[in-house]
């Protein structure tokens, strides 16, 4: 069983993060990398001369009759990948990260299909996505992730307080100059006595504030690479929410809820947080299945539904939580996928 490690240029964000988390557990799963080592090499050029060499080396390597598993996208070398892969008669596992046709990225939904599917089994984000799938036609199996894994080595530990909650704590994790979350400005023209922000990632800019500084609910923590925000995100809840509306999740990215699994996710659940998604995002029955938070098809609804939500009720929550975050941080999920994958190949 085998996979083949690249260089990620920065592991500083959610994808980069996703992918090496991937290869670890792979790794432990007894899959061996036939490619350099991983890497983070951030120029651009250099990098793209490490994965080619790398790449190249590792599929003349490649075992005949083996298994290898693939990531998706890897768009650069995933007909070079798949093309060495049938010519020694492997059996191939592709781990679906993202569909550009979802996301609007591409009208050509037939030719990524094809890239994708050429596989001999796929592991997809959940069942939402799985069904799109299905009905676009796809005939070899397809195995449900659940949610993506966080690696961690050490638990995070600094959301363990159990006092009474006046004021909820609601961390946001992401970058700050997309038009992804551009509604998180709107917090503050919102009825929000009951909750206050804690914002963290790059490219946050107070001057988008709607109300004075002092006076929002707004509050910029800083951004960390992606192996430290989770020992420093300190909240009572994380948020799941794209586009450019507090009303709904709109555009693009708000419409993408309603098929992946956000990597933030799974950073909130490692740090401890129960979460607050979008009612129509595919994560809201994982989150509500599993009582891991609440789902919320308005954000202008939340401050009523924090005032009228039970202590109680919050610390079941947090305790579903920790049972949750020592799966993601050992990386269970993609375990469970992967072996149900080789299953299927048997």
């Amino acid at each position: 069983m085998y996979y083949i490690s690249r260089n990620y240029k920065s592991l500083f964000d959610a994808s980069g993060k996703a992918k090496t988390d991937c290869e670890y557990t792979l790794s432990n799963m007894g899959f061996k990398n036939l490619g350099f080592a991983q890497s983070s090499i951030p120029n651009s050029a250099i990098g793209a001369i490490k994965n080619s060499i790398g790449i190249i080396i590792a599929l003349l390597r490649l075992p005949f009759k083996s298994i290898i598993c693939t990531q998706y996208p890897n768009n650069k070398f995933r007909k070079l990948i798949m093309f060495f892969a049938n010519l020694k008669r492997c059996k191939i596992i592709t781990i679906v990260h993202d569909v550009r046709s979802l996301k609007g990225r591409t009208n050509d939904i037939d030719a990524e299909l094809s890239k994708i599917i050429s596989s001999d089994v796929i592991i997809v984000h959940n069942s939402s996505m799985k069904n799109w799938f299905l009905e676009k036609g796809t005939k070899i199996p397809i195995i449900e992730l659940g949610i993506f894994d966080y690696i961690s080595k050490e638990k995070p530990n600094q959301n363990k307080k159990d006092n009474p909650i006046e004021v909820f704590e609601i961390a946001y994790a992401g970058g700050f100059g997309e038009s992804k979350n551009s509604y998180i400005f709107d917090f503050d023209i919102l009825e929000n006595n009951k909750y206050k922000l804690k914002l963290y990632g790059k490219g946050f800019d107070k001057n988008k504030l709607k109300v004075e500084e002092g006076k929002s609910v707004l509050f910029y923590q800083g951004a960390f690479p992606s192996d430290e925000i989770a020992y420093n995100i300190e909240a009572n809840f994380g948020l799941v929410w794209d586009g450019v509306s507090t009303e709904t999740c709109s555009g693009q990215y708000g419409a993408y809820l309603k098929y992946n699994n956000p990597h933030k996710t799974s950073l909130y659940l490692l740090s401890g947080l129960p979460v607050i998604v979008w009612d129509k995002a595919a994560m809201a029955s994982f989150i509500l299945d599993n009582n891991l938070g609440l789902s919320v098809s308005n954000l202008n609804e939340l401050n009523d539904i924090l005032k009228n939500l039970k202590y109680s009720d919050y610390l079941l929550m947090k305790a579903n939580v920790l049972k949750v975050q020592e799966q993601v941080k050992n990386g269970q999920f993609l375990k469970n996928a992967v072996t149900k994958a080789l299953e299927t190949l048997k």
